[in-house]
């Protein structure tokens, strides 16, 4: 299985999620701020042009333009300018995900495609878009009482994760450092990310440390454990995902 075929396992479960959801459940709040349920499926599917658009050789759509000071702020003023009834939303999203995932396959995989934060190969491309789509299924499902079950793909997640920590120090002003995340699979497997001689560490469940990389989660609830010099400062800045 390559992380295209994860994608398009995430997409698939989010689809059924949307596909029995009633007109009030879609027009309900989510747990993304500010957002209805449809507007959550509308910033994905926005989303999902951008990566048409960056897989085509141009730059993500909209969202790197648009007036405002942060990348979230200016995905809030797409939606606004864009809302739409759910049925609407609904079928762009549908047709913008299959779209998308036909656009990343065809690229070259050796060649960076332009994104938010800076060129991506296609694969990894794909790792964000899983991680976009869980992680804002969990804003859908959460608040409307749907299980959604921590699966093997959220392996493609925490490496996306600990990928980014560099990033997420810089960020926050702090120096970089290599740090060792071993993490317990939702089948009870171990996943280790980076040097296991490595001054700091992270470890616990993987569903918790992926959920505090999408800000889902607050580092000092999460009982995940930091040890070394670096390993609670790598906890705390972990949160890179928006």
């Amino acid at each position: 299985m390559t992380v295209f075929d994860d994608l398009a396992a995430e997409q698939g479960r989010l689809d059924d999620v949307l596909a029995g959801l009633s007109q009030a459940q879609w027009l309900s709040e989510s747990a993304a701020a500010g957002w209805s349920v449809a507007d959550v499926v509308l910033h994905l599917a926005q989303s999902e042009e951008g990566v048409i658009s960056s897989a085509s050789g141009g730059v993500p759509q909209r969202i790197g333009a648009m007036a405002g000071g942060t990348v979230d702020d200016r995905a809030a003023q797409w939606v606004q300018a864009e809302r739409a009834a759910p049925a609407v939303v609904f079928a762009r999203w549908r047709q913008s995900r299959q779209a998308a995932m036909a656009a990343l396959l065809a690229a070259d995989p050796r060649r960076p495609l332009e994104w938010v934060a800076g060129p991506v190969k296609p694969a990894t491309l794909a790792t964000t878009r899983l991680a976009e789509h869980w992680a804002h299924g969990l804003d859908i499902t959460g608040p409307l009482g749907i299980d959604l079950p921590d699966t093997e793909r959220l392996r493609h997640i925490a490496w996306l994760a600990h990928r980014t920590l560099p990033y997420a120090l810089v960020r926050a002003g702090e120096p970089t450092a290599e740090v060792h995340c071993e993490l317990t699979a939702p089948d009870g497997d171990t996943w280790s990310f980076g040097p296991a001689e490595a001054e700091s560490s992270i470890s616990g469940p993987a569903g918790v440390f992926c959920r505090v990389a999408a800000q889902r989660l607050d580092p000092g609830q999460s009982g995940l454990k930091a040890s070394g010099p670096h390993g609670e400062t790598a906890l705390r800045v972990l949160r890179t995902y928006a």
